[in-house]
């Protein structure tokens, strides 16, 4: 039985579509980034009903600066295409999958790709051709990083309603501030281990995806996979549950590299320790460190927290706890996961005194 919520959802959907469609918009790819094995990768990809655009440089200025300030609230008002079929061409194979409710494509292919990255093409009947960055991880590669994004790369004020509401429908993408230290902390992680897959796990919508994409490009962060959900009822229940989708993809990621040892990163105001430990527990040998970005005491506060919860002791050796990204990487570098920068490496030899 579906759930009512999602029959509303539908028709309101199926609604905005027709209308859409009589305005002459027309189904476009919006591509993200996949992962996978020389065996088999991982695509994701949207498609959403949008305006054509003509040619013309007046025309292109205007949406240079149109995408130079974004608000968060355009990309929550698009119309998705859930009745559409896309055509994934990558590795010389071709594949055709359906959209989902949500205009959302999430599919695995097999191929025979070798390590690095590699783009596949995506279309529809109706669309010119899109190119989606897709990164094969080595057989030989042992250690990955998956992050979470809220609170963690970037300081949202989530989950405080108020100002939630704000950061996503109104604020200007470009005034989203990074958390200190964490970009250069996962650029380290990702430098250590040559060919690492860099996985970026959040609760948040597909609406958000292409915002998320820039600011972490934009602020230096590593290269790799969004694995965000869909908001709205589900077939059988209001609200989707975003503790069941990172449990989810933890649990798929742990399957997918079972010689895998991720290094999780989160932060200590919504659920992240829960889920973390949970996972460590379910498969311990998937682990190879957890490092938490502690909140301020008024971060805590304004999270639902009180602030002493963050004396906690660590779970084991394996955790470990900091405000910004120079103390988790300095913490890091006692476990031996990235080189400690004070630290002489192979290209910094020491130089006698003369």
């Amino acid at each position: 039985m579906i759930h009512r919520a999602a029959r509303i959802e539908d028709w309101l959907h199926e609604k905005r579509e027709k209308f859409a469609r009589r305005r002459g918009h027309l189904p476009v790819v919006i591509p993200y980034t996949g992962y996978g094995t020389p065996e088999r990768v991982r695509i994701l990809c949207r498609v959403l009903l949008s305006k054509p655009v003509k040619a013309g440089a007046r025309t292109k200025r205007r949406i240079a600066a149109r995408d130079a300030s974004i608000r968060g609230w355009r990309s929550f008002t698009s119309v998705p295409v859930n009745d559409v079929t896309v055509t994934i061409d990558i590795g010389g194979k071709a594949h055709r999958v359906q959209a989902d409710r949500g205009g959302v494509v999430d599919t695995v292919m097999q191929v025979n790709l070798e390590p690095g990255w590699h783009t596949a093409h995506l279309h529809t009947e109706a669309s010119g051709a899109v190119e989606a960055p897709v990164f094969v991880v080595s057989p030989d590669v042992r250690r990955g990083i998956i992050s979470d994004v809220d609170d963690t790369v970037m300081v949202t004020t989530l989950p405080r309603p108020l100002l939630a509401a704000w950061n996503t429908f109104v604020l200007d993408e470009h005034a989203r501030v990074p958390t200190p230290g964490m970009a250069v902390l996962l650029d380290r992680l990702a430098d250590a281990t040559p060919g690492s897959p860099v996985i970026y796990l959040s609760t948040g919508a597909w609406n958000v995806a292409p915002t998320l994409s820039r600011f972490l490009s934009r602020n230096l962060y590593p290269a790799g996979a969004l694995l965000l959900t869909d908001w709205g009822p589900t077939h059988d229940r209001l609200f989707r549950s975003g503790r069941e989708h990172k449990r989810d993809n933890l649990r798929r990621l742990a399957q997918e590299f079972p010689e895998m040892k991720w290094i999780l990163v989160g932060d200590d105001g919504q659920h992240d320790e829960a889920i973390y430990s949970e996972f460590q527990k379910d498969f311990p040998d998937s682990v190879a460190a957890v490092a938490i970005r502690r909140l301020s005491p008024s971060e805590a506060v304004l999270a639902g927290r009180r602030p002493k919860d963050a004396a906690e002791a660590k779970p084991d050796s394996l955790w470990v706890y900091g405000p910004d990204g120079a103390s988790l990487a300095e913490q890091l570098a006692e476990l031996g996961l990235i080189e400690d920068p004070g630290l002489p490496g192979p290209a910094d030899p020491v130089v006698p005194p003369e």
